[in-house]
């Protein structure tokens, strides 16, 4: 059994939790903080659950009865619990939306296992019937291919070989980023390298099993199609928080922490190789994860899939060496960092031009731009990410989140000054 409890009382959701494991020992509980966290998201049927349990009420005039009014008009929802007091106006209205309750007393004695028995019985029967409708099995259609167990809500992007799809999964209890590939094939009926890389950023981001990489959560494979089951990042990428004013001491934190993420890819031996803000999610606690290794060069793989002298990435954020097809190490990924440093701060890119070829050249040719006068003080940092020359930038991602930080540390020091 699943149940998922919105609840702020930790001493209540360990309480729940030990009469849910005692009763069956293999039940998972989730927990969803209604203050930290906010509303279920608007498309999530808590499908992948046997019960939603919602406390009354919780700290900051949270109500569970308006919860329980939303989420019950929402058609497919899971069956709701209301934790609630008998004969009270929230136990009358959680009846009247045809949701269970249970009081404080209730989690004490068989009431609480039967009410849950009687809610796991019904999702079972909504889930049968959903399945065998043509409704469910539309739902769980992607385009061209059909994936079961997962709720198709609606395509995020699109492009040459892959699609992206928000879905519900199942199995999961959670909302989650389903990626499509097409399976292209050559005139020698050859995967092409498209569809290699898709697989291969399975492989990768699994072996790395790092929270500095997005969570695959499924890989599947048909005749024609392959699809990656993804973490879902509410928050967005990067680039969408940098079309808000970034403060200073927030750059240099998302800065550091992209570092940190970049150790731990390179310490499993792969360079990312297209580093850039689309590519950066953020996390609802602010931490930072790295997506989309399609591109990257694994130490451990024998194919490097882009070939030897072919030029891969996105030329904004292209290291001198990269752009033009010479070997590269984990001092590339760092110029790319620099880059987005440098953006984050000025607010613009430090290399524009007409074309990506123009580009290419300015990293090689052009001087270090300079930052705005007021982060002078941090010029210094910019200029070991962004050197011409590998050898003259950080050593390693390591180094780089050492000095991003110290850098972070004189800037708070200055503004208390």
């Amino acid at each position: 059994m699943r149940v998922l409890l919105i609840e702020e009382d930790a001493r209540q959701c360990a309480h729940i939790r030990r009469r849910l494991i005692a009763w069956r020992p293999q039940s998972q509980l989730v927990v969803h903080s209604p203050v930290n966290h906010g509303m279920l998201a608007a498309e999530f049927l808590a499908q992948g659950f046997d019960a939603v349990l919602i406390a009354a009420r919780w700290p900051g005039g949270g109500r569970g009865i308006a919860w329980a009014r939303e989420l019950a008009a929402r058609a497919g929802f899971a069956p709701l619990v209301l934790l609630c007091e008998p004969g009270s106006d929230t136990e009358r209205g959680a009846q009247a939306l045809g949701a269970f309750t249970l009081s404080s007393a209730d989690l004490e004695c068989e009431a609480f296992l039967r009410v849950l028995a009687e809610a796991e019985q019904r999702q079972a029967h909504a889930r049968a019937l959903w399945r065998s409708s043509i409704a469910g099995r539309q739902s769980q259609r992607f385009g061209e291919a059909f994936v079961r167990g997962y709720r198709c809500i609606r395509k995020l992007a699109n492009g040459a070989t892959t699609d992206l799809y928000l879905a519900e999964s199942e199995r999961d209890g959670a909302l989650v980023v389903l990626k499509l590939a097409r399976d292209r094939r050559d005139e020698n009926d050859q995967p092409i390298d498209a569809f290699r890389r898709f697989l291969q950023e399975y492989e990768i981001a699994q072996r790395i099993a790092s929270p500095a990489v997005m969570r695959l959560h499924d890989l599947g494979v048909s005749d024609e199609h392959a699809w990656l089951v993804m973490e879902y990042f509410p928050r967005g990428d990067l680039r969408k928080r940098m079309r808000r004013d970034l403060s200073p001491r927030h750059a240099l934190l998302l800065a550091a922490s992209i570092a940190r993420a970049l150790a731990s890819v390179h310490a499993a031996g792969v360079l990312h190789r297209d580093l850039k803000p689309g590519n950066i999610m953020l996390r609802e606690d602010h931490s930072v994860a790295l997506i989309d290794f399609g591109l990257s060069k694994d130490a451990a793989l024998s194919m490097d899939i882009t070939g030897t002298g072919t030029i891969f990435g996105t030329p904004h954020y292209m290291s001198p060496e990269q752009g033009h097809a010479e070997p590269i190490d984990e001092r590339s990924d760092l110029y790319s960092l620099g880059v987005i440093l440098f953006e984050m701060l000025a607010g613009h890119k430090p290399y524009r031009a007409e074309n990506p070829m123009a580009i290419v050249y300015k990293h090689r040719k052009e001087p270090i731009p300079r930052l705005p006068a007021e982060f002078a003080a941090l010029q210094p940092v910019l200029e070991r990410l962004l050197a011409k020359r590998p050898q003259d930038r950080f050593a390693s991602a390591q180094e780089a989140s050492a000095a991003l930080e110290q850098a972070l540390r004189h800037h708070r020091v200055q503004a208390r000054a």
